[in-house]
């Protein structure tokens, strides 16, 4: 029967994996020290950053499953559930670093952890590392270990959180790179985005349903709107929502120029709840407002 566990605490996580707790706010968890275990359902009410070491039983975030192997980093974040398949008993091994929101209550970090969006990644999203990455990971792990072991002072918070921060913005950097080396993986997704929204606006979807969101797009591609927003971000240098926009705006320039239809209907057809909405928008973007660029070409 499916076990289900639930982290609230660095003591949860901690305990569940038969490691000493050296801080209620943070860890460095080995989990060959965890008692061999089957397929349970994990909730995490903590932060999260687990490196695999070795295949020890698939994950699965939402309905599918990550794309891990050895030396594969996965984050996870509070309110996140994920369970772990395996038909056999296996021994988990890697390394886990846990950490309570808490602990970055009122440093720099705790304002800057929105800007690390790996943390909502899922499924095929996991971050794979080279033999050089590897190492900066274990030299992290190791550097908050050796805080963690020593008499706290009022130095051990500021040295901790400044390596995490370090670690997490060593992350963004291994994602970009990722995002460039595993094209096999990653190409025909801009592709794929146009032909959404070429389809999206095909349909009666923009008048029942509105403009299509980031978030369709990204599901429609069994993508996280994190992971989609980033990869977008880095193929075009526009955010996803600013590709929509363009887009909007292409089409909206083709059908302004239809002399039976008036500005508002142009607008309802697009999906713009207001038509006011829809001329803000077109200014904004082309410097003129609908019926200006319609007098004007």
């Amino acid at each position: 029967m499916e076990r289900a566990v639930h982290f609230n605490t660095v003591a949860d996580y901690s305990n569940f994996n038969k490691n000493e707790i050296l801080h209620p706010l943070v860890n460095i968890v080995d989990l060959s020290k965890a008692d061999p275990r089957v397929a349970y359902k994990m909730t995490f009410n903590v932060y999260c950053v687990i490196l695999k070491q070795t295949k020890c039983g698939d994950i699965r975030y939402g309905n599918n499953t990550y794309d891990y192997q050895e030396g594969t980093l996965v984050f996870f974040a509070p309110g996140q559930v994920v369970e772990v398949i395996s038909t056999e008993v296996y021994q988990p091994t890697g390394l886990a670093l846990i950490f309570h929101p808490d602990f970055l209550r009122g440093t720099a970090l705790g304002k800057r952890m929105h800007e690390f969006g790996f943390f909502a990644y899922h499924t095929n999203e996991a971050l794979h590392l080279s033999d050089r990455e590897k190492k900066i990971v274990h030299e992290s792990f190791d550097k908050i270990a050796y805080e963690l072991n020593q008499h706290i002072d009022k130095h051990s918070k500021t040295l901790i959180v400044s390596t995490i921060e370090l670690f997490l913005n060593y992350c963004t950097r291994f994602y970009d790179r990722q995002f460039i080396t595993r094209e096999n993986i990653n190409h025909g997704i801009l592709e794929k985005f146009e032909n959404i929204l070429n389809d999206y606006f095909q349909t009666d979807k923009p008048q029942t349903v509105g403009l299509p969101s980031v978030a369709h797009c990204a599901d429609e591609l069994h993508l996280s709107a994190n992971y989609f927003g980033d990869l977008i971000k880095k193929e075009t240098g526009k955010t996803a929502q600013e590709y929509i926009q363009s887009k909007v705006i292409d089409m909206a320039k083709e059908r302004i120029f239809d002399p039976s239809k008036s500005i508002s209907q142009v607008a309802y057809e697009l999906g713009f709840k207001y038509p006011q909405h829809f001329t803000r928008l077109f200014k904004q973007k082309v410097g003129h407002t609908p019926n200006e660029y319609r007098m004007l070409n």
